[in-house]
């Protein structure tokens, strides 16, 4: 019988798959960033959402305003990504949200006027840290990460300015896009 590890005492509050981007200018300023939310349970429920701050908005798109709120609140506010972003109090948008995505691909998502492509994975690896900052303390993650080659946002059929960062290295490569499965959230 396998031992349990030391942070057992852990529960699980989401299991899904939480893929983002970034969007940068030439002068390395963020343009727009997405957080595409597939919950396959959750302490909140299951579903999907799509949270995008675009100059300055923060939309909230799910068909489940309550889960989708509870993610935009607990977890992306915390991300390191939207820090120094001016993060307004949401608009919060009920509507249906379609997510296809694989690992081999990437991934298309529409919710409401919002379309989001990524694609060209150019890596697929584990992560898994046990000192996550979200706003109500350190939270243990796991999941599989893709980071990707391109990422597309459009609003209304209009192209959002700004393209991927990509960097790291050959063998770990690193983009401001990226993938995730297997994901994996405890408190």
């Amino acid at each position: 019988m396998p031992k349990p590890v030391a942070d057992s005492h852990r529960r699980i509050i989401l299991a899904g798959a939480n893929p983002g981007l970034r969007l940068f200018d030439e002068a390395g300023k963020v343009t727009a960033y997405a957080s595409i939310w597939m919950v396959d349970w959750s302490i909140r429920g299951a579903g999907t959402a799509v949270v995008l701050w675009f100059d300055g908005i923060v939309r909230v798109v799910s068909e489940d305003v309550d889960l989708a709120s509870w993610l935009e609140r607990y977890f992306v506010r915390s991300f390191l990504e939207v820090q120094g972003l001016p993060w307004h109090e949401p608009a919060v948008e009920r509507d249906l949200v379609q997510v296809s995505m694989n690992l081999a691909d990437g991934l298309s998502a529409k919710a409401a006027d919002i379309q989001i492509e990524m694609g060209g994975v150019l890596d697929r690896r584990l992560f898994a840290t046990d000192n996550f900052p979200l706003a109500e303390g350190n939270h243990a993650l796991s999941l599989v990460i893709a980071p990707v080659r391109s990422a597309t946002v459009s609003i209304g059929g209009a192209s959002v300015p700004g393209f991927v960062q990509v960097d790291g290295t050959p063998e770990k490569p690193g983009s401001s896009a990226f993938l995730t499965t297997a994901e994996v959230w405890r408190r």
